[in-house]
């Protein structure tokens, strides 16, 4: 880090006592624009003998290295990474096209060892992983940036506030996909980087200040370790407007023109939002139009939509209409753990008190200790407890209550006595 990057980092993160860290360096000075990256716009890695180039490099390379992806989200089909960015002390930056270069297993194995920087992490690791990237260690400076209690964990909001510096965010939400990518597109992508290392090593600084830094270890520790989420059931529950969705054969009809649409869209790689929109899926399954006319007539089928079009979301909805009722999906998903809390007063009024407790105790803690309090403990985790609690409701039986339900050692440790004393003031 060069003198002024640390002059803006040890401002930033003066603060007293055990408090957050301020609003950041905005109240002191201006934040100074990064316009462009310290040896330039790096080329764009597309061949075999490019990528090997830099696998080499990196291997060379010491310390950390800094990671980001680039998806075409709201544009393409599925979650892919269409630009790689990496940089490490002594191997500079990267950007990598996996369009070109779809298998990076080797530079994956190469930085196996190194930790590696990203921001928001879990955004990041499943596209990734689809190319053969994954990392032993990470650091994640979102996720430290939330632990060390500040307000906004945004990337650019984290180098203005630690490090004194404005990233340009304009081109976050393009088509990554486009070919060839424009140059200003590459700039912002290569400046993403440029600062990650120094980033993490001010927020280690400050996380140990505030003696969280172990807390930060295991939970980076417990993302790196986490298997790939396993597939959604029932998917096409979660389309936009479903609350509407009240009768089960209006439900039958969400699902076959969900379903259709995903097929669709995976067959022509574009998002599914762009072949049909979550409104008209739900308006359509409200009305449940007899016959392509009458779907022409509904928001989302305008007359813009070619009749062969009309015909096949036509024909999703007759298959829907004509399923026999024991077919037909179910109201709601089968839980899988406590009913909704809204319920519970109903349901178990002891339990209803004992999560009124909890809610209050835990999100005091979090308050205290300058957390998010859904990061002190899963709101999951406390739910379930409260409504099957162990008999034994001492901090130590509570500890290990936490521990089989997922909490990491440190959130056990901090939340089993406030929980515990919860738990049995209102038994």
């Amino acid at each position: 880090m060069t003198d002024a990057r640390n002059t803006a980092a040890e401002t930033a993160l003066r603060t007293a006592g055990g408090a957050p860290p301020d609003a950041g360096v905005a109240a002191e000075e201006a934040p100074i624009p990064l316009l462009e990256p310290r040896e330039g716009i790096p080329p764009v890695v597309a061949d075999a003998q490019a990528l090997a180039e830099v696998v080499a490099a990196f291997a060379a390379g010491s310390g950390p290295v800094a990671v980001d992806a680039e998806r075409a989200s709201g544009y393409r089909y599925g979650q892919r990474a269409y630009l790689v960015q990496l940089r490490r002390e002594g191997a500079g930056s990267a950007l990598i096209d996996p369009v070109g270069c779809p298998d990076l297993s080797l530079l994956g194995s190469t930085l196996g060892d190194t930790e590696w920087i990203l921001h928001a992490a879990t955004q990041d690791l499943p596209c990734l992983r689809e190319i053969g990237m994954v990392p032993s260690r990470l650091f994640d400076t979102e996720l430290a940036g939330r632990l060390a209690g500040f307000p906004r964990v945004g990337l650019g909001a984290m180098v203005e506030s630690v490090l004194g510096y404005a990233l340009e965010k304009g081109h976050s939400a393009v088509d990554w996909s486009t070919r060839p990518l424009p140059e200003p597109w590459l700039r912002y992508a290569a400046l993403d980087v440029e600062l990650l290392i120094d980033l993490r090593d001010a927020l280690e600084k400050e996380l140990d200040r505030q003696g969280k830094l172990e807390w930060a270890h295991e939970e980076f520790q417990s993302i790196a370790a986490a298997p790939p989420p396993a597939p959604r059931k029932d998917p096409w529950r979660r389309t936009s407007g479903m609350h509407k969705v009240r009768r089960r054969r209006q439900m039958a009809v969400v699902r076959e023109l969900w379903t259709t649409r995903d097929a669709i869209a995976q067959r022509r790689d574009v998002s599914p939002g762009k072949v049909l929109s979550d409104a008209a899926i739900v308006e359509a399954a409200l009305a449940l139009p007899a016959h392509v006319h009458a779907l022409s007539g509904l928001t989302g089928f305008s007359h813009r939509m070619g009749r062969r079009q009309l015909e096949q979301w036509q024909a999703a909805i007759d298959r829907a209409k004509a399923l026999p009722d024991l077919e037909l999906p179910q109201q709601g998903q089968p839980l899988n753990g406590p009913p909704p809390p809204r319920a519970w007063a109903d349901k178990d009024p002891a339990a209803a008190a004992r999560l009124s407790a909890a809610r209050a105790a835990v999100s005091a803690l979090a308050e205290e200790l300058h957390l998010p309090q859904e990061n002190l403990i899963s709101p999951d985790t406390v739910r379930r407890i409260c409504w099957e609690p162990p008999a034994d409701r001492s901090p130590d039986a509570v500890t290990s209550a936490l521990r089989l339900l997922g909490a990491r050692a440190w959130q056990a440790a901090l939340v089993s006595p406030t929980l515990s004393r919860a738990l049995t003031s209102s038994k």
